[in-house]
């Protein structure tokens, strides 16, 4: 008999009598009309150390099934987590969102899902986020030579360190196998912008964070790293009207939005990228995916919608 079927609790006391014989397991499950593995599964859940026990074995039963009953989770939520894995969200990030929608699924029980997933032949473990370990380095004297006329991040007004105002940017470059990614980060929001070169020269990138930025009246302050991309940070001051700040050299900390967001970057172009190959609808399709993925940090909220003021928008299926 190869239909499974759930034991009724006469049933349970039936094998426990039966067990008391020399008979098998095999001729057991025949004179109960169950299969052999219904039999083999019962005894292994509900046989311990004072035997097969059917009373206890019943009211376990009854808890398992109460538990799975309470615990189910609809196709539509599923769809919904499918939906947001294949756009690169975390199971954390979709958890926190779906909570905000009345929807109760644990970040574990989506792991959970995707590994099972994978088990079955499923691709889903593949939008998982890789993380990688970083050697930091430990500090030393900054061999990249001065930049004109910097301001350090020490004159840099305390309230940017609040997170309390849109228009506080950070600024860093990321390097690829060749060519390089302008990355501007918003502090408050998350809100990202980006742009990729086929090399790292001053001029192409001052003009750059120029027409990236001067839409955008709020405005207020850029933190730059000491690369010497950045030495035309007098003109972006005087175009933006913007007080541009550097952080101190090997102390990737003092801008830890923008770094962060880069390790976010990395996922769609690795180091081994070549970033002259990157298309303005590509790069277009990365801010997207980074402006549209709700952070734990904005309790759930996207950089899109804390950036420009938007009200939570609903998952739909």
């Amino acid at each position: 008999m190869s239909t499974y079927k759930q034991l009724a609790q006469e049933e349970r006391y039936q094998i426990k009598a039966l067990l008391g014989t020399t008979i098998s397991q095999e001729r057991i499950a025949a004179i109960v009309g169950v299969s052999p593995s219904t039999i083999s599964r019962e005894l292994k859940r509900n046989k311990g150390k004072r035997g097969y026990r059917p009373k206890q074995a019943h009211e376990n039963a009854l808890a398992r099934r109460k538990w799975k009953a309470k615990k189910q989770i609809s196709a539509k939520t599923w769809s919904l987590v499918e939906q947001e894995l294949r756009e690169d969200w975390s199971p954390e990030q979709i958890s926190g969102r779906l909570k905000l929608q009345g929807l109760s699924i644990s970040h574990e029980r989506i792991y959970q899902y995707v590994y099972a997933d994978k088990r079955a032949g499923g691709t889903l473990w593949k939008r998982l986020r890789r993380r990688k370990k970083y050697r930091k380095r430990a500090g030393g004297r900054d061999r990249r030579g001065q930049i004109p006329n910097r301001r350090s991040i020490d004159e840099r007004p305390q309230i940017v360190e609040e997170r309390s105002r849109i228009g506080d940017w950070e600024a860093d470059l990321i390097i690829g196998k060749e060519g390089v990614a302008l990355t501007l980060t918003e502090r408050k929001s998350r809100f990202t912008l980006l742009r990729t070169f086929p090399s790292k020269h001053a001029a192409p990138i001052t003009e750059a964070i120029v027409e990236l930025l001067k839409w955008d009246a709020r405005i207020k302050t850029i933190t730059f790293d000491n690369g010497k991309e950045f030495a035309g940070h007098q003109e972006i001051a005087f175009a933006l009207n913007a007080g541009c700040y550097f952080a101190h050299p090997y102390a990737s900390w003092e801008r830890g939005t923008n770094e962060n967001t880069n390790g976010l970057i990395r996922q769609y172009l690795p180091k081994d990228r070549n970033l002259k190959e990157v298309s303005s609808e590509e790069e277009v399709e990365i801010m997207d995916k980074l402006n549209s993925r709700p952070r734990k940090c904005l309790d759930f909220r996207t950089p899109y919608e804390v950036f420009f003021g938007h009200q939570t928008i609903a998952l739909t299926s």
